[in-house]
């Protein structure tokens, strides 16, 4: 099993900032053995808790979140010389700020397909939703939409219910495989909602 307290926490911490680098980690480059399952999980709210209690310390969270990988179903903390699993009872990340960003040539004629979604997670990362970071919206049981946005390597975030009613707002219908389609544009490309007829039945 992988170490347990505040010493096997710190000590996971110290494992990541001892690696001097300029950039992001290279959690893909690293493969190291697998060393058990800590008592860490992400809420579906977003909130990191350790040993059941939650992490107080933004730095931290933005540092664990950065070696956090995937691998099918399960998520890992990835350092140079150690792996250990932790409990993501969604996906790991919230996206909880979006703004809209148009080239200048277009802010007056507010061409849909020249504007970019960008979003702000929880741990401070911004995405630009668009090629390689796609929305995707799955239909809950009581009818409404769940909506994720792709961070990185297989990483989700999932977007807050403030911020689906902005990208509705900003939605509009295509024409997408013979179906009349309700959804957004980003980056030049657009992300289905749901059938155009369904979206304004939920609406």
């Amino acid at each position: 099993m992988a170490k347990t307290g505040q010493d096997g926490l710190e000590g996971l911490a110290a494992a990541v900032t001892g690696e001097k680098r300029k950039g992001p980690p290279p959690v893909h480059l690293w493969n190291p053995p697998f060393c058990g399952d800590i008592d860490m999980r992400i809420a579906a709210d977003g909130t990191w808790f350790y040993q059941k209690t939650p992490i107080g310390r933004p730095a931290l969270v933005k540092l664990f979140a950065s070696v956090l990988k995937r691998e099918g179903d399960k998520y890992f903390l990835v350092t140079p010389v150690e792996k250990v699993g932790v409990t993501v009872e969604d996906v790991p990340f919230l996206a909880v700020e979006l703004k809209v960003a148009r080239p200048e040539q277009d802010v007056l004629r507010q061409v849909p397909d020249k504007h970019v979604l960008r979003f702000r997670t929880n741990v401070d990362d911004w995405v630009e939703a668009g090629p390689g970071h796609a929305l995707r919206f799955e239909p809950e049981a009581t009818g409404g939409l769940k909506p994720y946005l792709h961070v990185r390597r297989d990483l989700w975030a999932k977007v807050t219910r403030a911020l689906f009613y902005d990208l509705v707002e900003l939605g509009e219908e295509r024409v997408v495989d013979g179906k009349p389609m309700f959804g957004v544009a980003s980056g030049g490309e657009f992300f289905a909602m749901a059938e155009a007829r369904a979206l304004r039945e939920f609406a």
